[in-house]
């Protein structure tokens, strides 16, 4: 099963000043048009060849984000299967940021 988080409950963590790693699985154009400030852009595609970029957050809490849920998904259970032990998806993603 994968955990999620709300845009609710991320928005009031960020505001509370939490450190989070937020991994933004979308294309380049998308995270263009609009992206939460710090993420890490990695498409989900490029995700198999660049995980190493991420390999110091292993055993942090990742948010991972895409449009709506189901890449960043997809991207949780990479991670998950590649032995990071805190991945969670944005609940509805951008869409509902």
């Amino acid at each position: 099963m994968i955990n999620e988080i709300s845009t609710a409950s991320l928005h009031a963590r960020l505001d509370a000043g939490e450190s989070i790693i937020l991994l933004d699985v979308r294309q380049p154009e998308e995270f263009a048009e609009k992206s939460i400030p710090n993420a890490i852009l990695i498409p989900l595609g490029d995700l198999p060849d660049r995980v190493d970029e991420i390999e110091e957050f292993r055993d942090k809490e990742i948010v991972v984000i895409c449009r709506s849920g189901n890449r960043s998904g997809q991207a949780c259970m990479f991670l998950t299967m590649n032995g990071f032990t805190h991945t969670v998806n944005l609940k509805g993603g951008m869409l509902s940021w």
